[in-house]
């Protein structure tokens, strides 16, 4: 995730900030069930209103709680599927907040009512992200359910009245993009925390709409959008958050947009930059899904390094035998192409390697959805690119 609001305050009012504490463990995503009430365009998980065989029981939750916790795991984001559609999401949901964990909400959206809003407040969540893919026709589309849309407002404000940290997810992609600047209004209209750009990338249900996927300008365009709005705030000295998320170079790009707009502390925000480090798959972000595969983030579903009921969290975390976890966690990854000699690579930390995987079927193939070009980042496209030994699923198929 990339913090656009806490490098912009650094931006207009810079700090002596020290450097970040290495997290104890990873931010842990868990898809607890799979059951959705819909069927969404770019679902990763694709899910279906239907009982998927193989989910933890409650008492398998539990047991995987107390590795995470003993592991170090600081932060859980609960998630689906539709996590509101599981019998038990409030029962796990108060275990996790009794031991000490920071619990996310990610859901739809659509199920919160005056039946259980005050089962929300009760768990006491950190914060609750509900999807919105654009205005009200838009969204209705892409949720593929007419009222979709007035169902997720309904619940964004059941939330917000009852002081709930509430925030807007949306993820862009051609079909929407138009309404994104109506988005920002309405988060201002709505008194809404936060907002959640991600960009789309090639997992799931998202894969099979790859040709849906932004152009390059388009990407840069948003993003501009964000930083001014951002900025705006930041002078205006409001508090509000807004993060992106599945495509790290959004760092360098915000570093090129301060050396053009406030290049006074620009050398400031790159430090910082640099602490941050891009791309944390593998290392500082984690996912387990409804049948308790681990992966290395959430767009790698197709990925499985080990599954919970069979070892350890935290013993499947460490293992490095898996070969791409290896690479994961390698202070600079073996990456290829553009990504080999980028300038900011360690800024950006060699980008997403699912699209490259999607893509190639390599793992370190330089990332298609980096939005800069190659002058920005100091690439010669006649130089001769680095060779490295790639590994494919379909070497894995063969091993």
């Amino acid at each position: 995730m990339f913090r656009i609001s806490q490098y912009m305050q650094e931006l207009v009012n810079p700090s002596d900030s020290p450097r970040p504490r290495k997290p104890s463990g990873p931010v842990v995503i868990w898809n607890l069930i799979r059951r959705c009430n819909l069927t969404c365009k770019h679902c990763y998980a694709t899910s279906a209103d239907k009982d998927f065989p193989g989910e933890l029981s409650t008492e398998q939750v539990n047991g995987v709680m107390d590795n995470l916790k003993s592991f170090g795991v600081p932060v859980l984001i609960l998630s689906g599927g539709e996590p509101l559609m599981r019998p038990d999401i409030f029962e796990i949901s108060h275990r996790a907040k009794e031991m000490g964990f920071y619990v996310g909400l990610s859901t739809n959206g659509t199920l919160i009512s005056e039946d259980n809003i005050q089962n929300i407040v009760d768990v006491g969540y950190n914060y609750v992200g509900i999807s919105i893919d654009g205005m009200r026709e838009t969204h209705d589309k892409f949720r593929r359910k007419q009222g979709s849309f007035d169902e997720a407002m309904h619940g964004i404000r059941l939330c917000h009245d009852a002081g709930i940290k509430v925030g807007l997810r949306f993820t862009l992609t051609q079909d929407n993009k138009k309404d994104f600047p109506d988005l920002l209004k309405l988060m201002d209209d709505e008194g809404i925390d936060k907002f959640y750009l991600s960009h789309l990338n090639y997992a799931g249900r998202g894969n099979k709409n790859r040709r849906d996927d932004l152009h390059h300008q388009m990407t840069r365009d948003a993003m501009d959008l964000m930083f001014e709005t951002c900025l705006a705030d930041v002078k205006a000295g409001r508090k509000r958050e807004f993060v992106t998320g599945n495509n790290d170079a959004d760092g360098p790009y915000m570093l090129l947009w301060a050396r053009k707009n406030l290049p006074e502390h620009a050398d400031h925000l790159e430090q910082l930059l640099k602490q941050w480090g891009g791309n944390s798959s593998g290392v500082n972000i984690s996912n387990i899904d409804n049948i308790g595969n681990v992966h290395p983030d959430t767009m790698w579903w197709d990925y499985t390094i080990g599954n919970v009921k069979e070892r350890p969290f935290s013993d499947i975390w460490m293992d490095t035998t898996d070969p791409l976890m290896a690479g994961l966690k390698l202070k600079q990854r073996p990456v290829e192409g553009r990504c080999a000699t980028c300038t900011y690579r360690d800024i950006c930390g060699g980008n997403t390697r699912t699209r490259a995987w999607q893509l190639t079927d390599n793992f370190w193939a330089e990332d298609p959805g980096c939005y800069l070009d190659n002058d920005e980042i100091g690439v010669d496209e006649n130089q001769q690119r680095l060779e490295l030994t790639a590994y494919s699923r379909r070497q894995k198929a063969s091993s």
